[in-house]
Order: structure tokens, then C-alpha cells, then sequence
């Protein structure tokens, strides 16, 4: 396994942690501070929508990757 895929593996996991850790922030958000904190909700979702992008964007280029074939065209 090539360095280079392992790289995207190890960023696709972090990406995916970031973004439950984004989405748990915005449920506690709902679930607790509501309404008193409804000015913090944009700020919040913006961050989870931009993690969970992220995470997307990872996922995408790790499929890329796993499906393509390796450097010396084999």
C-alpha cells in the first residue's frame, strides 16, 4: 500500500471525527442551550456543514484513489 493512500485513509478518519464531533456540538446546541443561545445556532451549523463537506471531499478522494489504477498503469 502506497504512503500516498495511507495518507488519504489517515485524513478521511480524521475528517470523519471532526465532523461528529461538529454534528454533537450542534445537537447539544438543539437539544440544550435552545433558545437561549439561538445566536450561536448559524455559527454552529456553518462549522458542521463545512466539517461534514470536508469529510465528503476526503471520502471522494479516497474512493478515487483505492479505484485508480497504481503509478506503473498495472
Amino acid at each position: 500500500m502506497s504512503e500516498d493512500l495511507k495518507d488519504l485513509r489517515k485524513a478521511t478518519k480524521r475528517t470523519r471525527r471532526i465532523a461528529g464531533e461538529k454534528a454533537m456540538e450542534l445537537h447539544d446546541l438543539v437539544e440544550d442551550r435552545l433558545p437561549e443561545a439561538y445566536e450561536e445556532l448559524m455559527q454552529v451549523a456553518g462549522e458542521t456543514y463545512e466539517a461534514c463537506k470536508a469529510w465528503a471531499e476526503a471520502e471522494a478522494a479516497l474512493a478515487a484513489a483505492e479505484g485508480s489504477p497504481n503509478s506503473d498503469g498495472v
